[in-house]
């Protein structure tokens, strides 16, 4: 069983930072791409950052420039850390990868349960 694990979310004035970082872990062959999505109220899960195993990142427009994306393969781990942040990124941000938990096994999609992030003053 794979399990992705945020820590990192809570309350920012706008113009603040944050830091969400995500531990995967169970028994895994590779980790392919891991990222982070955010689901505002009311609106559809979207992108937010995402890195290949070869670093290769990916960044919604919305947060390019403000947002920056690593990660530690050795660690399994992902972070995100968000500056000069608007009220508008508030949301539920969700870690994800896929990964083959065999060399044989197709390559499946798994998700963290969410954490909220909230901007406000």
């Amino acid at each position: 069983q794979v399990q992705l694990v945020e820590s990192g979310g809570g309350l920012v004035q706008p113009g603040g930072s944050l830091s969400l970082s995500c531990q995967v872990s169970g028994s895994i062959f590779s980790l392919n791409t891991m990222g982070w999505f955010r689901q505002a109220p009311g609106k559809e899960r979207e992108l937010v950052a995402t890195m290949t195993s070869g670093e290769t990142t990916n960044y919604a427009d919305s947060v390019k420039g403000r947002f920056t994306i690593s990660r530690d393969s050795a660690k399994n781990t992902v972070l995100l850390q968000m500056n000069s942040l608007k009220p508008e990124d508030t949301a539920v941000y969700y870690c994800y990868c896929n990964a083959r938990r065999r060399s044989y096994s197709i390559v499946v999609d798994y998700w963290g349960k969410g954490i909220l992030v909230t901007v406000s003053s």
